[in-house]
């Protein structure tokens, strides 16, 4: 069975169509600028050249067609009849607290999301416009929903409240969520088939660490504790996040600066992180190639940001009562060579040991960087989001055959 993957923001819309017989990507691209002038396809099919072109896309629905349009074509297609797509996988960011797992998108599905869209204002609508431009391209085809925030579904109270009065989570669902879940999931369970793990038993700390990152710890694949909260803005330094900081932050700048609370919650969120702390840039590349060029405020941002990193992966490592495996991911995670040492450096007292040389060619493959001696299995596993939520979506579809 083929499954369409659609990731839709504002005002992009990324795809790929997986064959889920031997889990094989046909063909993915990208529809940019979606409202707004310039806007533009990248397809890339297998086996195939790449197929690019800029035409007026006013809204997703426009975006939609096209897709399917590239994936028909006699030259650039893959696919002889659009018959051929099994059902259509969406990522979608916040169920809030009334959906905790994957589901077939009906009606209730949707009005779910609509009441998350406080919650996470910039993905949630996108979402939804995705879900139902694809509804109207290709009516009957089924549709599943695979939210970001299911993984974090999996801890207990005593990780996701907040110590504040009940009404706030009765009435509000404040509580953390944790994000990227998609991604741990994948991930923490690839950790346990790849590194040998006992499948129900497998204690692991995933790293997802790109522009947006996060922590989390699993038993048997399943969240224990994960560090983004009731939005991503929570847990590690991150691009241009900061991250934790003292709740009364928020009032001081707001009154220091005569601003609103949305103001300041814009610095926190687009104009703080590694962009404020290094000076330099919210991208990783260039803050090591300033830290190669003697840049220390740079060196003190890196040092920060591992600093945040390695507190949760501590208290985590505790949460478990001894982790077997950590395992990076992700952009940074995955190509960090710099960031990777630096952590496992920290960790050396735990007995944790890594091959300097493994890291070093370590990008964007899967490679266990731990040596036979190491107290602790360390890993590199890229993460792949789209083929988690095809194998989601294949589940329901199969049941429905």
């Amino acid at each position: 069975m083929k499954i369409l993957v659609m990731n839709c923001g504002s005002s992009s819309l990324k795809y790929q169509l997986i064959d889920m017989d031997n889990e094989e990507v046909l063909a993915k691209g990208l529809c940019e600028r979606i409202g707004i002038d310039g806007s533009k396809l990248t397809h890339r099919p297998q086996g195939k050249d790449r197929y690019e072109i800029e035409v007026d896309m006013p809204d997703h629905g426009v975006a939609v067609k096209l897709v399917l349009e590239a994936l028909l074509d006699k030259e650039h297609g893959v696919i002889e009849s659009e018959y051929e797509i099994g059902a259509i996988g969406h990522r979608v960011l916040h169920g809030g607290k009334e959906i905790t797992k994957s589901c077939i998108v009906d009606e209730h599905v949707k009005d779910v999301i609509r009441e998350c869209f406080d919650l996470g204002p910039l993905h949630n609508p996108a979402n939804l416009i995705g879900i139902e431009a694809c509804e109207k391209a290709m009516p009957g085809k089924m549709n599943v929903a695979v939210f970001d925030t299911s993984f974090g579904m999996g801890m207990e109270p005593k990780a996701y409240r907040y110590a504040i009065p009940d009404k706030y989570y009765d009435e509000y669902g404040v509580r953390r969520y944790g994000f990227h879940g998609t991604s741990h999931a994948f991930v923490s369970k690839e950790a346990i088939r790849y590194l040998d793990l006992d499948p129900e038993k497998g204690k692991v700390i995933v790293c997802h660490l790109g522009n947006g990152a996060s922590v989390s710890a699993s038993v048997g694949g399943v969240c224990v504790d994960t560090s983004m909260g009731l939005t991503p803005l929570e847990g590690l330094i991150m691009g241009t996040r900061s991250g934790d900081v003292d709740a009364a932050v928020v009032q001081y700048i707001t009154n220091k600066e005569g601003c609103t609370v949305d103001d300041t919650l814009n610095i926190l969120n687009k104009k703080s992180g590694m962009l404020a702390l290094s000076g330099v840039s919210s991208d990783f590349r260039d803050i090591e190639a300033a830290i190669y060029n003697g840049d220390e405020k740079a060196a003190m941002a890196m040092e920060a940001y591992v600093h945040r990193l390695v507190k949760y992966i501590g208290a985590y490592h505790t949460i478990l009562k001894g982790a077997d495996a950590l395992v990076f991911t992700a952009g940074v995670g995955e190509n960090g060579p710099m960031v990777r040492r630096m952590v496992c450096e920290y960790l050396e007292f735990l007995g944790v040991k890594i091959d300097e040389e493994k890291n070093k060619s370590a990008f964007g493959k899967q490679i266990v960087l731990s040596t036979e001696d190491s107290s602790m299995k360390v890993a590199v596993i890229p993460t792949n989001e789209e083929l988690a939520i095809a194998r989601d979506t294949l589940s329901f579809a199969e049941q429905y055959r």
